[in-house]
């Protein structure tokens, strides 16, 4: 499929048919995302079922809805955390209301997931990001750092990475068992 402009707005892709295809829109390119594989899959609904019993009140878990990151940009990440508030009737939450944002890495998404997709949602100013490598399943966790790019940008720094349990105090205190979301 070919497109003939790369000037569309988030307000294009959200005047899109219900039926349309799983899209993300990057820099005005509507950009058609890959199925995801079964193993992704289950990792994601693992890790959205694990945060959806851990999470305090003031978040909700989502899975695969779309992020605002700019009028011309907008990604779909796999699990998020947003604020409770956020009407139920959204399919793309402003970055504003996004706390963390977590990407399972598949083979034609790597380079996406993990030099792309950190760094949009860094400048879009999400606190926390997650990118899960599978086969074995191991969790890198991210928060926005004081640091600034060469360019002006915020960037993530690594706050904590394992195969066997993560442990964080923000966004909220957490202690995963890698293994409960290993399929």
């Amino acid at each position: 499929m070919r497109q003939q402009r790369a000037d569309y707005t988030l307000e294009d892709l959200l005047a899109l048919p219900d039926d349309a295809p799983r899209v993300e829109l990057v820099d005005g390119v509507i950009q058609v995302t890959p199925s995801p594989t079964l193993g992704h899959q289950d990792i994601s609904f693992l890790l959205r079922l694990w945060l959806h019993s851990h999470v305090p009140d003031h978040l909700r878990v989502a899975q695969a809805v779309g992020v605002g990151l700019s009028h011309n940009t907008s990604r779909r990440p796999d699990v998020l955390l947003c604020r409770a508030g956020v009407p139920s009737n959204r399919s793309l939450v402003p970055s504003e209301d996004v706390v963390l944002a977590v990407e399972i890495v598949a083979p034609g998404t790597r380079r996406i997931d993990r030099f792309a997709k950190p760094g949009e949602y860094a400048a879009a100013g999400i606190p926390f990001y997650w990118r899960i490598e599978q086969d074995p399943v191991h969790v890198y966790a991210y928060r926005i750092g004081d640091h600034v790019g060469p360019g002006g940008e915020r960037q993530y720094e690594l706050v904590a990475d394992g195969a066997d349990l993560i442990e964080l105090a923000e966004p909220f205190d957490i202690k995963l068992p890698v293994a409960e979301i290993t399929p």
